[in-house]
């Protein structure tokens, strides 16, 4: 599941960042207004997390040239203003909800998972990621046969960023951010184990991983298996 986190505030946005990877989101960060709008057509999130107070173009702005251009992304103000009419217009602009500043990280997780299940309310939460299927219910990946093979917290934020990218080479320094937050950049060797641990739980054979391949100089890469003969793309 991929958030997209809006704030100028140089401490609360890799906290806010810091607190999603934590629950198994995949975090990705804007500072500006164009950011914004740049990241949401790029990166397609399932969220935006949007700061009204930006610089240059604000929150709100951003909230209807979105809503103008018929993107219907999920999104959650950040404001620190509580007028009703202040509100009103966020929502009018076509906002889905919103939090006032201070909040709790707890108190921020909890309304993400409410706005979240309004699009498929009652369903545990499945992405399919190539051949595999990626369970946020059990924190677990299920596997073709449909064995279901249960990971540890960092397991399962390795395989969330691997996922969202499938088919995409993700670099060590984005995946080391993504799993342990800011400050473990350039730590490959932790990055390098637990991505052993992962291949021994959901490769067929380990030592010769067909799922997560290594891109040298690069980082890793969850592979999109190639369709078997006699499936549907087969000429």
């Amino acid at each position: 599941m991929k958030i997209l986190v809006v704030d100028d505030d140089r401490e609360l946005l890799p906290l806010i960042s810091f607190a999603l990877r934590q629950a198994g989101f995949l975090a990705l960060e804007a500072r500006t207004g164009e950011e914004t709008l740049a990241a949401a057509q790029r990166e397609k999130p399932d969220l935006i997390i949007l700061d009204v107070n930006l610089p240059g173009i604000d929150g709100l702005e951003v909230c209807r040239r979105l809503r103008e251009s018929g993107d219907r992304t999920l999104i959650l103000l950040l404001t620190v203003r509580s007028t009703e009419e202040d509100l009103v217009q966020g929502l009018d602009r076509g906002a889905d909800d919103y939090i006032t500043k201070p909040f709790s990280p707890r108190t921020l997780l909890a309304r993400v998972r409410a706005l979240l299940r309004r699009v498929d309310p009652g369903r545990p939460r499945s992405d399919v990621a190539g051949d595999l299927r990626i369970e946020e219910e059990f924190q677990a990946v299920r596997l073709p046969d449909g064995e279901l093979v249960r990971l540890t917290s960092l397991e399962f934020r390795l395989m969330t960023i691997l996922a969202a990218n499938v088919g995409r080479p993700v670099p060590s320094d984005k995946l080391l951010v993504h799993v342990w937050g800011s400050g473990m950049e350039g730590d490959r060797q932790h990055l390098k184990q637990l991505v052993r641990r992962v291949r021994q739980k959901i490769e067929t054979n380990p030592a010769a991983p067909e799922r997560i391949a290594t891109i040298p100089g690069v980082g890793y890469q969850l592979v999109s298996p190639a369709p078997q003969s006699g499936e549907e793309g087969d000429s």
